[in-house]
């Protein structure tokens, strides 16, 4: 029996990409600091764009946001996540929404099976009845929507360096994100992959996360010390497979590089494919949160390949067709 087609080039090259592959080691991820960002910008621009078609990830230091307020939304979404599922079902994510509470409902085109985590999506115009109150979670919401503009701020700076190399106006891609805007749809989404018990650590076929690329155009990614299990595959046709861990540190802000701006640099910025392995065994089985921030253009913004590689699309219908695939529709 066939499994299911679909009309996404991005969506047919993840079905493909299932096996367990093997580590390799011998690639290190670049580290890229901000400091002094504004007199440093064609540096920066420089080291950003080599780092992003090479390997499509890197990891940003001295980027201006706070451990502290970091530390705080990591604190807030431990809150959430310990709310017994039933308290937690009354914020669930309605199917296409992409905003709300979510729980072992992820099937990706690469597996076919169940990620191993549950998640809760923050996404500003879309939160109608689905914010804990206050007197449950004391704080949640604004210290969820302040690390949100944080990370917006910080995104479409990064991408203004990428507007200047693909020759749009430095402004262009904060134009596509305006979170004033009602069709606005960066998501800043909580992750709580689930603690295992020891007969599940390495086993075949379950992932916290399977093998994808993101839809959007740059993600930020938030992960604690100690807490790995992120891996990438360099590659736009991912040949042998040969996956590189991630190290999570608290220091650094991982981002990747999303199929969104794959169209519209024409496919010179990569779009990685990247996983979350389950723990072996002997390894930390503990719970594992992370924080993450997609960058995904505005509902009527076209997404156009300048050359005409890729037909146009409205950045609401592309969302929409990535998230059907994910979640059945």
């Amino acid at each position: 029996m066939s499994g299911p087609t679909y009309s996404l080039t991005e969506l047919v090259r993840e079905s493909r990409l299932g096996g367990a592959g093997t580590e390799a080691t011998d690639r290190a991820i670049p580290r890229i600091s901000l400091r002094d960002f504004e007199n440093r910008r064609e540096e920066v621009t420089e080291e950003l764009w080599s780092a992003a078609t090479r390997i499509g990830f890197f990891q940003l230091v001295d980027h201006g946001i706070d451990l502290s307020e970091v530390d705080a939304a990591f604190a807030a979404a431990e809150a959430f996540f310990a709310l017994p599922d039933e308290v937690k079902a009354r914020w669930a994510l309605p199917k296409g929404r992409n905003a709300g509470w979510e729980k072992l409902s992820q099937v990706r085109p690469s597996t076919g099976t169940v990620d191993q985590k549950e998640s809760f999506q923050v996404t500003r115009p879309r939160m109608a009845g689905l914010w804990p109150d206050d007197d449950e979670l004391p704080g949640f919401r604004q210290t969820l929507l302040a690390l949100e503009r944080r990370c917006w701020e910080l995104a479409v700076r990064v991408l203004s360096c990428f507007a200047d190399r693909l020759g749009f106006p430095r402004d262009f891609f904060t134009t596509a994100h305006d979170p004033a805007a009602p069709t606005y749809q960066s998501t800043l989404r909580l992750l709580h992959y689930l603690p295992l018990s020891p007969e599940l650590a390495g086993a075949p076929g379950i992932w916290r996360a399977g093998a994808h690329t993101d839809f959007d155009c740059l993600t930020l990614l938030f992960q604690r010390t100690g807490q790995d299990g992120l891996q990438l595959l360099p590659g736009r046709e991912a040949d042998g497979e040969r996956w590189t861990p991630v190290p999570a540190a608290a220091d650094a802000i991982t981002c990747n590089i999303g199929d969104m701006l794959m169209r519209w640099s024409d496919d010179q910025l990569a779009s990685t494919f990247h996983r979350v392995r389950l723990p072996a065994a002997g390894e930390y089985l503990g719970p594992r949160y992370s924080l993450a921030f997609f960058a995904q253009a505005n509902e009527d913004v076209v997404i156009s390949s300048p050359s005409g590689r890729y037909p146009d699309i409205t950045a609401r219908d592309y969302l929409l067709q990535r998230i059907q695939a994910n979640y059945g529709g």
